[in-house]
């Protein structure tokens, strides 16, 4: 199976653009963004709940900690939000404010929260509605770690910051593209 697409820069701002024209704009862009800036899985997106995200003086968290039954294989982690991904957030809860700190960041009309699958396929439609064939709910987190290597960030602090207990999976992860290898020549 192919990996995902990992998006430039400009294709991710017109794939937010797109995001922000649907009938939940706002919802759609944060939960693109927590997979792009702060590197999540979708799952993970899927099961962060207001308290994870908000202190107890209502300003957004600067990391989020998340229990093993919110991540992949059983492992607890914390997720690093950077200033812009903690105004995204801020930016969303001013317009769906906290009612229950237990509850789902993002919920459905429906139900409470998003299961992965049914986020999987919400972000998915949303890369296919912007034009981006072969882009996933993995992209952001691809171009997540993609960015961070073009900036030179050791694959040992990418590592940490993905989750990951094996250098070789945060390896795979890193698209190399034709502006990086440019770039990588131009050095000598």
């Amino acid at each position: 199976m192919a990996q995902a697409r990992t998006l430039s820069d400009q294709e991710l701002e017109q794939v937010l653009a797109y995001a922000a024209s649907t009938k939940h704009g706002l919802r759609n862009q944060t939960i693109l963004l927590m997979t792009h800036w702060a590197g999540m899985r979708i799952g993970e997106v899927a099961a962060v709940r207001y308290g994870d995200v908000l202190a107890s003086d209502g300003t957004i968290r600067s990391e989020v900690k998340l229990s093993a039954t919110q991540t992949k294989g059983s492992k607890s982690r914390v997720v690093l939000l950077s200033e812009r991904m903690q105004g995204a957030i801020a930016k969303y809860i001013a317009q769906y404010p906290c009612v229950d700190l237990k509850k789902p960041l993002f919920k459905t009309l429906r139900a409470d929260g998003f299961t992965p699958n049914t986020l999987t396929h919400i972000v998915s439609g949303l890369y296919k509605q912007a034009g981006y064939d072969g882009a996933t709910s993995h992209s952001g987190r691809r171009g997540f770690l993609t960015r961070l290597s073009e900036k030179g960030v050791s694959v040992r602090v990418m590592m940490q910051l993905a989750g990951h207990s094996q250098m070789s999976t945060t390896q795979r992860y890193i698209d190399t593209r034709p502006d990086m290898l440019r770039n990588a020549v131009e050095l000598i």
